[in-house]
């Protein structure tokens, strides 16, 4: 049977759960209000912390404490903040495990005043965090406050002593330039900004972006993509995620997974490709035409008229339109992604 080598993670997050405060127009994992507040269990946390701790102890010195995107862990989702308790609870496990270079990831939406900011941000420090990203753009801009975000940075830099990320710094500044008030529906921030401020940023399109931001994209046929392959995103080892259903993803790639994390080393011994074919395809040469023609043959996938913005956004049409016809397919999990699409 034909294997697939992935190698081990040296970095990554843990998703607490899909369910946030927001539905951002960018989202590669769609998160929103609307998903099940299915938070991941304690019992499923530890022995996949337990799993990356080990791989992780193999990457990096004794004492290794330098925080970064692509470094360590970091605690996201949806939005952590939702379910402080359990933040706390998974950092004091990490902490334990000797896991190095613990973040959060944020929207801020909870920096309601400086007191619950710094009690926060404190507690999260004594549990073992040493640092936190605060995510930074015009889609989280719509929901959230912008006040929050500056009181979140603010209180930050004081907590962890500079070890403070934000995503994306442009934004940031943009923001203050433009004396952003409370939030800003996206319309007016193209009105004012100008749709050329998107232009120098990392706007990736995958996910929800394809669908919500398709229009600021130029748009391409399908078989333009068709050469491409997804081996290299599938079988990346930096900054992977795993989400609270267990499933392991890599390169960004929402909705596909490569087997249940609280197992690591066998998916890391390889992933049998007969038993997926829809990563079988995707890692294959010419990965998207492959894909492409499964759909439209097997599932009667039909290709959009409007076409894609990018070779992710048309793998994404094609797994959506499979797993809303069925959940045969183990690597198109979770199934509720595509339906939050």
């Amino acid at each position: 049977m034909v294997k697939l080598p992935i190698p081990e993670p040296v970095s990554g997050g843990i998703f607490l759960s899909y369910k946030c405060n927001s539905k951002c127009r960018h989202c590669m994992y769609a998160c929103s209000p609307k998903w099940k507040t299915d938070w991941i269990s304690l019992e499923n946390a530890e022995r996949v912390l337990a799993q990356l701790s080990k791989a992780f102890g193999k990457q990096y010195p004794v004492g290794f404490g330098r925080v970064g995107i692509n470094f360590g862990l970091h605690f996201t989702g949806g939005e952590p903040f939702l379910n402080f308790k359990l933040l706390l609870g998974l950092v004091g496990m990490a902490r334990k495990l000797g896991i190095p270079s613990t973040f959060v990831e944020t929207n801020c939406f909870w920096s309601v005043d400086d007191e619950t900011t710094r009690s926060k941000l404190t507690q999260l420090k004594a549990a073992g965090v040493e640092g936190i990203l605060i995510s930074v753009n015009p889609f989280i801009v719509e929901y959230v406050p912008f006040e929050r975000t500056l009181r979140a940075f603010r209180i930050s830099n004081e907590v962890f002593r500079g070890n403070v990320m934000v995503y994306q710094k442009l934004f940031l500044a943009q923001f203050k330039r433009l004396n952003v008030e409370g939030t800003m529906p996206f319309g007016m921030y193209l009105r004012d900004a100008g749709a050329q401020a998107l232009q120098s940023v990392e706007l990736i399109p995958m996910g929800r972006a394809c669908y919500r931001l398709g229009h600021l994209y130029q748009k391409h046929v399908a078989n333009e993509f068709f050469a491409e392959s997804c081996r290299e995103e599938l079988t990346r080892p930096w900054h992977v995620h795993v989400d609270n259903f267990c499933n392991y993803i890599t390169g960004y790639c929402a909705g596909i997974s490569l087997g249940d994390a609280r197992n690591l080393d066998a998916i890391c011994e390889g992933i049998e490709l007969e038993d997926r074919p829809v990563i079988a395809k995707l890692t294959s040469p010419n990965g998207i035409g492959e894909l492409y023609r499964f759909g439209v043959k097997e599932h009667g996938y039909r290709e959009c008229k409007d076409g894609y913005v990018s070779k992710c956004h048309l793998c994404v049409d094609i797994r959506k339109h499979i797993a809303q016809q069925t959940d045969e397919f183990k690597e198109l999990k979770p199934q509720e992604f595509y339906g939050h699409l």
